[in-house]
């Protein structure tokens, strides 16, 4: 049974950081691209970062770029997402997601495996 779990939402200024992480189970993790997306209230999931599993490729939302950093651990079955500067703007549920690819895009559609979600909110 593949299982995502997240970790290490919060509550947090504008300016602040945190780094999430999503634990992996039942999958062969270093065959997997891991992704995270995100979603505010009343809005639609959005991609934020995607990491491959070949060469450590990485994508980011425009939102983010130069802000939030998206790793891996294969050893841990492990992906973080590093996030940087955060903003309001920032605010949602931060979900993790698994596609068994090499492509990194932030098609959400084609991830066959997430996570629960952990929130992340960001005070101005």
């Amino acid at each position: 049974q593949v299982q995502l779990g997240e970790s290490g939402g919060g509550l947090v200024q504008a300016g602040a950081s945190l780094r999430l992480s999503c634990a992996t189970s039942g999958l062969t993790f270093s065959r997997y691209t891991m992704g995270w997306f995100r979603q505010a209230p009343g809005k639609e999931r959005e991609f934020v970062a995607a990491i491959s599993w070949s060469y450590g490729n990485t994508n980011y939302a425009d939102s983010v770029k130069g802000r939030f950093t998206i790793s891996r651990d294969n050893a841990k079955n492990t992906v973080y997402l590093q996030m940087n500067n955060l903003k309001p703007e920032d605010t949602a549920v931060y979900s993790c997601a698994a596609r068994y690819s090499s492509s990194a895009d932030g098609v959400a559609r084609a991830y066959g495996y997430w996570g629960q979600g952990t929130q992340v909110t960001v005070s101005s």
